[in-house]
């Protein structure tokens, strides 16, 4: 069985990597699936190969800091019990921001949905498509 615990190395806390994730010039893509937003990107400089992540709730949408913190403990929860739904090629290390856009609390249930369906849509994104790996074995 395979650990589901979060280690400090998979927070993504370096601002170079956060300024790259969120530059307009950046190679950054965007995935959504309500409440829940995720920004993503190929980090080619970092040398560990777990996913590092970042979660930002903002104040304009839920005013009190309560709040807040239960939906950021919401989403880390999802992210860490569902994470083996993020399956990456071989030597890929990626960044990823959520961001909660809902005005309202959100239950466990949706939130986990969201998530879910960001990481899946993000494992499509990034598997090679089967017309090119047909083309390679020939």
């Amino acid at each position: 069985m395979t650990s589901l615990r979060l280690y400090k190395k998979e927070k993504l806390c370096s601002l170079t990597a956060i300024e790259n994730l969120f530059s307009r010039d950046g190679d950054s893509q965007v995935c959504t699936s309500y409440p829940v937003r995720a920004v993503w990107r190929i980090n080619k400089h970092r040398t560990t190969t777990a996913p590092q992540f970042l979660i930002s709730v903002p104040k304009k949408k839920l005013k009190h800091a309560v709040d807040r913190v239960k939906m950021r403990r919401r989403i880390r929860e999802a992210y860490r019990l569902n994470r083996q739904h993020l399956t990456l090629p071989d030597n890929t290390t990626i960044d990823i921001a959520f961001l909660y856009l809902s005005g309202s609390l959100q239950n466990y249930a949706v939130t986990e949905h969201a998530v879910t369906r960001v990481l899946d849509k993000i494992t499509d994104a990034l598997s090679i498509p089967k017309s090119d790996v047909n083309e390679t074995d020939n």
